[in-house]
């Protein structure tokens, strides 16, 4: 059975930087694709970041959050972690990490219970 447990978020002020993780059991986690997506109040659930499998070498980012944050996975530990520098108060949502298909970064599903990160003005 698939887990996903994502962690790291809270609240902080616009400028500043948050460092997301999220631990995956149940799987052959190098072999996956994985993605971050976060869903803001009022709006659907969008991709954020994703990684491709294995060596991760690939790498997706919404135009919204290119250049500010990074994903990066590590395989001896199955985390996939997402860190997010220069936050806006746009960027306020709740962010959750799934497993992937590789090139379309379509989400299976394997939501878990997200982490909501707050950015203050």
């Amino acid at each position: 059975q698939v887990q996903l447990v994502e962690s790291g978020g809270g609240l902080v002020q616009a400028g500043g930087s948050l460092r997301l993780s999220c631990a995956a059991s149940g799987m052959p986690f190098s072999w996956y694709a994985m993605g971050w997506f976060r869903q803001a109040p009022g709006k659907e659930r969008e991709l954020a970041a994703a990684i491709s499998w294995r060596s991760g070498g690939n790498r997706y980012y919404s135009d919204s959050v290119k250049g500010r944050f990074t994903i990066s996975r590590d395989n001896a530990r199955n985390t996939v972690t997402l860190q997010m520098n220069s936050l806006k108060p746009e960027d306020t949502a709740v962010y959750y990490c799934n497993v992937v298909f590789d090139e379309s970064w379509a989400p299976m599903n394997f939501w878990g219970k997200g982490t909501l990160v707050t950015v203050s003005s």
